[in-house]
């Protein structure tokens, strides 16, 4: 699937200043005119142009994690919106390419080379999911190719340091996890925990994220149950789960799982866990189809505004976001957390290459790990992007959520995780 867009802000003084600086040159094929002398000369101009920048971005639009594929969405309505009311991106009109891997990463690898090599892409702006990023990461940062702002909370994101090309932007899954130890610790310190957990890179780091943050307190993980994504349900494992009579269920899956865990918890009357969902499946799309009045009480946590809850009805950039998705994207329901996702991940890149000194793919890797509490109104209140040299988390902070009637309810303080807990390191 491809679509066009174009996105931009109002740029600053001292950017058009740093921008002017860059000049510019010939590139190669897909290569720019811009970026010609000073610091920038030399730097890296494929995909970009003084008037243009294309941009890659590698989703499940079908498979087990086809839920993610409303994320695409959201973002090219943000940039359909900037292209036709605020003149793109500097001055750049932004062609995003998508395509779908089906979550499968030798696919995802796949269609990174023909985005690099045959699309001749500035970026990859997003590809998503643990298992499709790592397969491509190695590939991505051998070409020095910008891989922004990855659909994926994995630690190794931020933490590793041979990969500088690559940099996540959710909360990481460890930081989660603690988010989630910390609440259990507070309110059910003695609890017995059965965890439901995808087996791959993503479950496990969440999981063992949680392992850890319980370590030392009176927290016990009693039983614990993985799963395949080629795996057609996750009900026997639930069963398994159930036997344990455990208090609590740490439910570690993606969409189509974590739908299929919340049902089969349902029906289960002999058994009723206090049930924790990670973020990445506690969109209203995953929940609904189970029965509102079967999920109540059900916890997770967020960091971006929800988009069916009336605390921002009157707030402005949602009332830009529903407006914009109701011209831009009139097939798309704006009610869907996942659009709203899509739609706050390209506001942060559109600030990332707005701070680039250089409009070149050596001055977004710059710009993406020099953030410094870079608002995003999609967020929640307090949280923003900060990296540094040693700090490859963008956003690392997230507030509880308790589903009540038929949407998510916020409680507690956002809870800052560098502050709480300290830095991950690799």
């Amino acid at each position: 699937m491809r679509v066009s867009a174009i996105g931009c802000t109002a740029m600053t003084a001292t950017l058009l200043v740093a921008l002017a600086a860059c000049g510019g040159r010939e590139g190669n094929e897909a290569g720019s005119t811009a970026a010609a002398s000073g610091a920038c000369q030399g730097q890296q101009t494929t995909g970009i142009t003084d008037k243009s920048i294309k941009l890659g971005g590698i989703y499940p639009l079908s498979g087990p994690a086809s839920a993610y594929g409303a994320i695409p969405k959201g973002i090219k309505a943000y940039f359909d919106f900037v292209n036709a009311e605020q003149n793109g991106i500097g001055g750049r009109k932004v062609e995003f390419v998508v395509r779908d891997d089906g979550y499968q990463p030798p696919k995802a690898v796949e269609e990174a080379r023909r985005l690099v090599e045959q699309e001749q892409v500035f970026a990859l702006f997003q590809t998503l999911g643990t298992p499709s990023t790592t397969a491509t990461w190695d590939y991505t940062n051998q070409r020095k190719v910008p891989q922004v702002f990855v659909a994926t909370g994995a630690s190794k994101w931020g933490t590793d340091t041979n990969h500088p090309w690559t940099i996540g932007w959710q909360p990481n899954y460890v930081s989660e996890a603690r988010v989630y130890a910390q609440y259990l610790k507070k309110e059910r310190p003695d609890a017995k925990v059965a965890v439901l957990y995808q087996n791959d890179d993503f479950g496990k780091d969440l999981f063992g994220g949680f392992k850890r943050a319980i370590d030392g307190s009176g927290i016990k993980v009693v039983a614990e149950q993985s799963y395949e994504v080629s795996d057609p349900s996750v009900e026997p494992q639930m069963r398994n789960l159930a036997g344990s009579k455990a208090d609590v269920l740490l439910n570690v899956t993606t969409p189509k799982f974590g739908s299929q865990a919340l049902a089969a918890d349902a029906k289960n009357a002999s058994w009723n866990p206090l049930h924790i969902i990670n973020n990445v499946s506690a969109s209203i799309t995953v929940i609904k189809p189970v029965g509102f009045k079967n999920v109540q009480g059900i916890v997770s946590a967020t960091y971006y505004k929800d988009p069916i809850d009336p605390t921002w009805k009157s707030d402005t950039e949602m009332m830009r976001y529903y407006a914009t998705m109701k011209k831009y994207a009139p097939d798309a329901d704006p009610a869907i957390p996942y659009h709203a996702f899509g739609w706050a991940v390209a506001t942060a890149f559109h600030k990332a290459m707005d701070a680039a000194k250089c409009p070149t793919r050596e001055g977004l890797r710059d710009a993406m790990r020099s953030l410094n509490s870079v608002p995003v109104e999609m967020l929640l209140p307090g949280v923003t992007m900060t990296t540094g040299p040693d700090d490859g988390f963008p956003i690392e902070s997230m507030q509880l959520m308790r589903f009540k009637g038929e949407r998510w309810e916020l409680f507690g303080d956002v809870i800052d995780t560098r502050k709480e807990f300290g830095p991950l390191t690799g």
